[in-house]
This record gives structure tokens, sequence and C-alpha cells, in this order.
């Protein structure tokens, strides 16, 4: 679920949101945009001031819903970048 629906749900102003996160507004507008690339401290910030599950952010996603740019890491993946990189 987006963050700005929950905040819309919960009635609550950006600005207060922000404040109960402990973060700055600019910030959580661009989370709220999807500009941003929230860490999973700012997920449980966030989750913790609308009063929800830290999971209600992630439950259900999939690697399909991974921007194009991104595709997951797979155990190959770090493998080949292990063998690029001179290790084991």
């Amino acid at each position: 679920m987006l963050i700005r629906d929950l905040r819309a749900k919960a009635g609550i102003a950006r600005a207060r949101l922000a404040d109960r996160a402990d973060m700055d507004v600019s910030h959580l507008a661009r989370n709220e945009a999807g500009d941003g690339d929230p860490t999973l401290f700012v997920l449980i910030q966030l989750a913790t001031a609308l009063d929800v599950a830290p999971e209600t952010f992630v439950k259900g996603l999939t690697s399909a819903d991974l921007p194009e740019n991104l595709k997951p890491y797979s155990e190959a993946d770090f493998r080949r970048e292990l063998r690029r990189r001179g290790g084991a």
C-alpha cells in the first residue's frame, strides 16, 4: 500500500506525518511520490508513525514489481560478480 494512501486513510497531514516519523517533509514527499528509495529503517519509521505493520509496505511484492532498470540479484549473479572481482 502506498504511503500517501495510508496517510490519507489516517487523516494525517504530510507535515504531521513527517514530524511523527522524525523525517524532513521533503523526504516524505519524495517517498510518497515514488521518487524515494526508502531504507528499511525509513519504512519502519513510517509504519510506526502510521500505526501499521512494516510489512504493509512490501506485502505481496515480487521481483516483477521492480522498476525496469533493476532486476533481482540471484545467487548466480553473486557468484559471477565474485569471480569478476577475483574472489572465489
